[in-house]
């Protein structure tokens, strides 16, 4: 029998008024069906669930994918799509809006005549917002991991080392733990370049008595965590102790009064107040935070203009900030899950200032 996800796909499939839906993405397919391979498509209809993928994977896909017919195309996986969409009787196919190409949805119309195509945005991604106990029990895991690649990487942040460097020996740390690789480019921000939210890694060296930014995410299997802390190496500055212990308050403060029944926008102002407060609301240029899962950034989100109302299940990042151009910028992050009276945090890193020698 197919799984619990694709009996609340259906059910979201008929208030969308379609007969089947098309599903090319990657993630949502793997949420689905299972299958982590790189090609395949999901037809699914009230009665049938189909696996179309091609000879690469005629062994993994029914290892992966229980509850789907798996069907092994030929040279054009339309034309086969298209014979079973007839033969199903289906007039009116769903599909991911947000995942096809202007040309994909005019080769698919083709291929599918007289079958009317129906965008569906998001229809599988409202679904991921809420974490079953067997998603969560590994996003634990994942954030673990990335607490335990903080611990290790702290003794090699000294003076003359690059972010380069340094990123490296943070990803094969990941890797010789379990994870399949990092989540997302490993951002390792120094001095003044910590004040680039999106510092990706660097060929500069760290110097002394500055910041170091470390935010990166453990890929374990088929889900994200995402972690940031800030560290000083040398001796910090009286602006360096400043900004950090506000970044700090602020990140508590959210996470003391997070909880079901606000909205994004709400969520986004415990954070942004208090920084706001402090003469530093010009220098926080981003969200509060975004959702978790199988992406690294997914719904909801919290931010100024976010109006998704938390509810328990779902998982989110907590992630103020401040960045001074040419001195340099704090951000502290953890990931969180929606609880029935407020949150669960999953990552564990300490978050009192540390000082590297």
């Amino acid at each position: 029998m197919p799984n619990d996800r694709v009996a609340r796909l259906r059910a979201r499939m008929a208030a969308a008024g379609g007969d089947a839906m098309l599903v090319a993405s990657s993630v949502n397919r793997r949420y689905l069906s299972g299958f982590s391979g790189t090609h395949a498509l999901l037809l699914i209809t009230m009665e049938h669930a189909l696996l179309l993928t091609d000879f690469r994977y005629k062994e993994q896909a029914p290892q992966q994918a229980a509850g789907f017919e798996i069907v092994i195309h030929g040279p054009d996986a339309k034309s086969t799509a298209a014979e079973r969409l007839h033969s199903w009787g289906v007039k009116r196919l769903l599909f991911e809006d947000l995942h096809v190409t202007y040309a994909e949805h005019a080769s698919w119309a083709r291929a599918i005549a007289p079958v009317e195509l129906v965008p569906a945005s998001d229809l599988i991604e409202s679904l991921r917002m809420y974490k079953d106990a067997g998603e969560l029990a590994i996003m634990r895991e994942a954030a673990a991991l990335a607490d335990r690649t903080f611990a290790h990487i702290l003794p090699y942040l000294k003076p003359g080392v690059s972010e380069l460097e340094i990123a490296a020996e943070m990803e094969m740390f990941m890797r010789r733990e379990g994870a399949t690789g990092p989540s997302f480019d490993t951002i390792v921000a120094s001095g003044e370049r910590s004040a680039m939210p999106h510092g990706v890694a660097s060929s500069r060296k760290l110097g002394s008595g500055e910041f170091v930014t470390l935010d990166f995410g453990t890929y374990f299997q088929g889900y994200c965590s995402d972690l940031t802390r800030t560290v000083v190496v040398g001796k910090p500055s009286d602006k360096h102790l400043e900004i950090y212990a506000i970044v700090k308050e602020a990140q508590q403060a959210a996470l003391d009064r997070l909880a079901p029944g606000m909205t994004g926008r709400e969520a986004d102002a415990l954070t942004r107040d208090i920084i706001s407060r402090y003469g530093y609301g010009d220098y926080f240029g981003h969200g509060t935070g975004h959702g978790l899962g199988m992406e690294i950034h997914e719904a909801p989100r919290l931010s100024a203009n976010a109006d998704t109302v938390l509810q328990p299940g779902m998982t989110v990042t907590v992630e103020p900030g401040i960045y001074l151009p040419g001195f340099g910028g704090v951000r502290i992050e953890d990931d969180v899950v929606i609880t029935d009276s407020g949150i669960q945090i999953l990552t564990s890193s300490p978050k009192e200032l540390i000082v590297l020698d």
